[in-house]
């Protein structure tokens, strides 16, 4: 049974059994003469629902949509460019795939309105390619076409038109760049990719009018060669950027080397509020003759400046990365993994101590049941946990430290090193083929195949004679190991459940947590209220007690479903699905241990059809609406599935705020829930805790040796 998928809990609750189991929206209205179009694009608004921005001949000014300033701006379509290349120019060339970003949030809208508040200088441009939205939330776009727009000192134009075709396809993204660099060469260019970003395997820009196609790194290595020479000692390129979210991975930086000198992206997911064009841009404008690192630390800088302005900056990252220094870090990056599968042929519980070390360290995209997977771990802070076993990953910190030149990151990815790797957290083999098709470590490819697998796959005997090893031991996984009767016992003096199993849970186990039911018999009805980790644990001996409270966490005092995302040492967080004004969101929680406080960071939309993380991140407001949701299922039939649960619904307040609240009388069950590199997972005999006037009686099933009075009771009373 994949842990990362909830089964329903009934027969363990009956049984008792272990189971393993454009902004400045150019108007664009057309002038007809016997009924064909013009070549003149007259009375080009650029205004939207939200503002209007002004193209002046100072820095535009953003307006309120009540103003009465908007100017007007009345262009001809440029039927001839004159290139560029001259030394101390820039191009900037923005593949924007609207997707459903635009078409239902405006978000590429927005971010053409900011660029539209920069003057440019007559040796800055930015060339923009627009499509791949079903509607666009201004007057201009044309959602039926591919459309090509420049935008320089005197304006922005509308330069070319093709028929619409898939932006995911990478021979669309070569046509963009080869009509680009032929027609606004310049000293130094930059691509900037946005839209959605999935990292390492899903890639980034998912097409809304193609089914959400996206272009995966072996795609957008195609594209790019076709138009420029892989060159890693003089590539091509000062500056590829990804305005996207999870797109700054090792793999990433591996497809672009050969490309380009410097790399912007962000580990995390990006909030809505996205890359900061006015203010990176602006600074390129006063000073065109920054190269690629200063125009990358603009963009870093600008962009955790709208994140705060925004309230938005608590999970943003973003980070520079020197692509010329980046073969050294590929080189240790492999050796780390080369050392990892030597020491596990050797030794198999080694897949343990590394998945212990995976969970232990920030991760990024939610990888929970109700964010999805992304399977993405930072690169810096899994080599640091496992440099104590594993001493070739100091050469990755120490890499990383040569080639990340910058990075922003909020109070809540502290540990952001400025690259993630692949991970797999959820065991999806489908998942680690996407990852073994791009070759970035050959050592991890067939260290993560023979932990999901058992197997080494394609051309593991050559790599198995290089290393000489000559014998691929078994998997040791959660069911290859007799824990199928372990019950839970209980402490007499503190009245907490004991999980006792014994010294081998180092060697198997990545990770332990629980789940907590409430449960009414009487009513036939079982809550799921979510998951944690707070339990005592020693890992040495493997004996785990719980550490019951009687509380839960809960949104003004509204008991909520709340689920852990990531463990960390100074903090934890959780996602806690909800309703907001009747929409599905994710609410991202943390809780600090230094300050011992709860806050809430923002409100994630959940997966949408293109299966890609959301750019939005909202903040909640007041007059918000908030309805809670457990999950619930009948609890004598085992068959049944857990559904969600309409619980409270009340209003957002100023002081609307996220805590403990202690849990109303009644029963409630805790399951141990295990599992191991492989993702497989066991769940243990549950531990009742009845809640009674400020009181918690544990109770726990034993079996009798002989096993012939079935299960006995054994109460216990915390004053």
């Amino acid at each position: 049974m994949n842990c990362k998928h909830i089964k329903h809990m009934a027969a363990l609750l009956l049984f008792g059994s272990m189971l393993l189991s454009v902004g400045g929206c150019l108007s664009l209205e057309e002038e007809s003469a016997g009924g064909g179009r013009t070549e003149s694009v007259p009375q080009a608004t650029f205004e939207q629902s939200a503002i209007r921005v002004t193209p002046t001949g100072e820095t535009g000014t953003r307006l309120s949509a009540s103003g009465d300033g908007t100017l007007t701006i009345d262009r001809s379509r440029r039927e001839t460019v004159t290139p560029m290349g001259a030394e101390g120019t820039w191009t900037v060339f923005v593949y924007m795939c609207g997707s459903d970003l635009e078409s239902e949030h405006g978000a590429a809208t927005d971010d053409l309105a900011e660029m539209m508040e920069v003057t440019l200088p007559d040796h800055v441009k930015v060339i923009i390619q627009t499509g791949g939205a079903s509607e666009w939330q201004n007057n201009t776009m044309d959602a039926s076409k591919l459309q090509r727009w420049l935008y320089d000192s005197e304006g922005m134009y509308l330069i070319d038109e093709q028929p619409i075709a898939n932006m995911g396809a990478p021979q669309t993204l070569t046509d963009f760049l080869i009509y680009a660099k032929d027609n606004y060469p310049a000293d130094r260019t930059a691509v900037i990719l946005w839209d959605h970003g999935g990292g390492s395997v899903d890639g980034v820009c998912c097409d809304e009018l193609y089914e959400f196609d996206s272009l995966e790194l072996p795609e957008l290595y195609t594209a790019f060669r076709d138009v420029w020479q892989p060159d890693e000692s003089d590539p091509a390129l000062e500056l590829i950027g990804f305005d996207a979210c999870l797109m700054a991975t090792v793999d990433v930086a591996d497809t672009f080397r050969e490309f380009a000198h410097y790399m912007v992206a962000s580990e995390e997911t990006e909030p809505g509020n996205g890359w900061e064009y006015c203010g990176w841009l602006s600074a390129l404008a006063e000073d065109p003759s920054m190269e690629g690192d200063e125009l990358g630390k603009a963009i870093c800088d600008t962009y955790y400046e709208g994140c705060v302005e925004e309230e938005t900056a608590d999970l943003a990252t973003l980070s520079l990365t020197n692509l010329s220094k980046i073969d050294n870090l590929l080189s240790a990056y492999d050796l780390w993994g080369q050392e990892a599968f030597i020491d596990t042929m050797e030794d198999p519980s080694v897949l343990a101590q590394f998945g212990r070390a995976a969970a232990e360290s920030e991760n990024y995209g939610g990888n929970t049941r109700e964010q999805g997977f992304y399977n993405l771990v930072d690169l810096g802070h899994l080599a640091g946990k496992t440099a104590s076993f594993l001493p070739s990953a100091q050469n990755v910190l120490h890499a990383l430290q040569e080639c990340v030149l910058y990075k922003i990151n909020g109070d809540y990815r502290s540990e952001s090193t400025g690259l993630s790797c692949y991970y797999s957290y959820n065991g999806d083999t489908d998942d680690y083929d996407g990852f073994a098709n791009l070759g970035t470590s050959p050592a991890f490819r067939y260290l993560y195949s023979f932990a999901l697998t058992g197997e080494l796959g394609e051309g593991s005997e050559q790599y198995l004679d290089k290393l000489n090893i000559r014998e691929v031991p078994e998997v040791t996984t959660i069911y290859n190991t007799d824990w199928s009767e372990i019950p839970l016992t209980l402490d007499e003096e503190s009245g907490s459940a004991i999980l006792n199993l014994g010294p081998d849970a180092e060697s198997i186990l990545s990770g332990l947590d629980f789940l907590l039911f409430r449960v009414d018999e009487e009513n036939d009805e079982m809550l799921l209220l979510g998951t944690d980790n707070d339990i005592s644990a020693d890992w040495e001996n493997g004996i785990f007690y719980d550490n019951f409270r009687g509380v839960w966490g809960s949104i003004d005092g509204h008991l909520t479903y709340m689920e852990l995302s990531f463990e960390g040492e100074d903090y934890n967080l959780y996602s806690v699905p909800i309703l907001l004004n009747g929409e599905s969101y994710n609410l991202q929680v943390s809780y600090d241990f230094n300050t011992m406080e709860w806050s809430i960071i923002g409100a994630a939309p959940e997966l949408d059809e293109s299966g890609m993380a959301s750019k939005e991140l909202r903040i909640l407001e007041p007059g918000d609406e908030i309805t809670t949701l457990w999950w619930s299922s009948s609890y004598s039939d085992e068959e049944d599935d857990f559904v969600p649960y309409e619980v409270d619904t009340f209003p957002v307040t100023e002081t609307t705020s996220f805590d403990e609240t202690e849990l109303p009388d009644g029963s409630y069950v805790m399951i141990f829930e295990m599992w191991d590199a492989v993702g497989n997972c066991v769940y243990s005999d549950q531990a009742t805790f009845d809640c009674e006037d400020g009181e918690i009686y544990t109770t726990v099933y034993e079996y009798e040796e002989d096993n012939e009075n079935g299960l006995k009771e054994v109460p216990s009373k915390i004053e």
